[in-house]
C-alpha cells in the first residue's frame, strides 16, 4: 500500500566502544552496590543488631522478626524485599529492580557471614551514632546508583497515587509504627536509641547521594544587574547567565542574574551583592545535582 512508511527491520550494531563503555558503566554500578549492601551488613551485625538497636523499615522489621524467631537476619532481609522487588520491577522499571535484588542478595548475605562476629561496641549510644552513620553512607550508595535495599519506598510510591499523603509522609508512618514497635520488643530505651539512629542514617543519605560540596542555584534582580554578573565571574570564579524577566507589580522589564555555586560559595556573593545593591533581590535554593554547562570554576585572582 502507498502512503504507509516502511519500517527497517535491521538489528542495530553498536560499536565496541559503546559495549565496552556499557559494561564499565554496569562494573561500576555492581562495584557500588557491593560495597553499599557491604556497609549496610556492617552498621546491622556490628552496631545496631547487638545492641538491640532497630532501623526503620523492611529492615526494622527484619530485625523485630529475627530477635522474636531467632531465625537469621538475613533470611527476613531477603523474603520479606522479595515482593516489593516485583512491584519495583512493574512500577519503577528493569534496572531499579535488578538493582535493588542484586543490592538485597548482598546485604542478606553479608548480614549472615557478619552475625558470628562480636559486636564492636556494646556501648548503645556508640552503636547508635557509628551504625547510624555506616547504615546511611551504604544505602545512599545503593540509591545514588539507582537500586534501594527497603521496600517501604516502594509502597509509598503507590500508596502515594491513591492518596493525598506525600511519599516522604508516608514513609515517615511506616517508620514511626516500626520504631514504636521496638518499644514494647526490646525496651522503650532502645526504641528511643533507634529513633537516634534513624534520624542519623537519614541524614548520611542525604549527604551520601547529594555529597558534602552541596550546590546552590542563585536569582538575583537588580538595576546593577551588570556590575553584579561580572563581580561574581572576577571574584568568584562562577559564570552567569542574564534573563529577561518582566514585574509583576510594575509591567516594567526587569533583568534577572541566574548562578550555580557552592554552599562554601554563598556568604561571599551574598557580600558582592550587599557591595553593589544592597536593595537587590536574592534567592536562594538548594540543588540536588549539576551536570553541564559551565559549572567548572574558573581561576579567580
Amino acid at each position: 500500500m502507498t502512503g504507509n512508511a516502511v519500517q527497517s527491520n535491521t538489528p542495530q550494531h553498536f560499536s565496541p566502544q559503546h559495549n565496552r563503555a556499557t559494561r564499565i558503566k554496569l562494573l561500576k554500578r555492581a562495584i557500588f552496590i557491593v560495597l553499599g549492601a557491604g556497609f549496610v551488613s556492617v552498621g546491622l551485625e556490628i552496631f545496631l543488631v547487638p545492641n538491640n538497636i532497630i532501623d526503620g523499615g523492611v529492615v526494622g522489621i527484619s530485625i523485630i522478626l529475627a530477635h522474636l524467631t531467632k531465625i537469621p537476619l538475613g533470611i527476613f532481609l531477603f523474603l520479606l524485599n522479595l515482593p516489593f522487588f516485583f512491584l519495583g520491577y512493574k512500577q519503577i522499571g528493569k534496572t531499579f529492580a535488578l538493582s535493588t535484588l542484586f543490592g538485597v542478595l548482598i546485604m542478606s548475605l553479608g548480614t549472615w557471614l557478619l552475625h558470628p562476629v562480636p559486636p564492636l561496641t556494646i556501648d548503645p549510644l556508640l552503636a547508635t551514632v557509628f551504625g547510624g552513620i555506616i547504615l546511611g553512607v551504604g544505602v545512599g550508595m545503593v540509591i545514588r546508583t539507582g537500586g534501594s535495599l527497603d521496600g517501604t519506598e516502594v509502597v509509598a510510591i503507590l500508596v502515594n497515587k491513591k492518596s493525598p499523603f506525600s511519599v516522604g509522609e508516608i514513609v515517615m508512618f511506616f517508620n514511626l509504627f516500626i520504631l514504636g514497635s521496638a518499644g514494647f520488643v526490646f525496651g522503650w530505651d532502645h526504641a528511643m536509641y533507634s529513633l537516634i539512629a534513624y534520624y542519623i542514617a537519614f541524614k548520611m543519605i542525604d549527604i551520601t547521594i547529594e555529597g558534602f560540596d552541596e550546590s546552590k542555584s542563585v536569582w538575583i534582580i537588580s538595576e546593577s544587574y551588570r556590575d553584579i554578573g561580572e563581580a561574581i565571574l572576577s571574584r568568584l570564579g562562577r559564570g552567569v547567565t542574564y534573563l529577561n524577566g518582566e514585574g509583576g507589580f510594575t509591567g516594567g522589564d526587569k533583568k534577572v542574574i541566574f548562578c550555580v555555586i557552592t554552599r562554601l560559595e554563598e556568604a561571599k556573593l551574598k557580600s558582592i551583592v550587599e557591595d553593589y545593591d544592597p536593595t537587590a533581590f536574592l534567592a536562594v535554593g538548594n540543588i540536588h545535582d549539576v551536570k553541564g554547562g559551565r559549572f567548572k570554576k574558573k581561576d579567580i585572582h
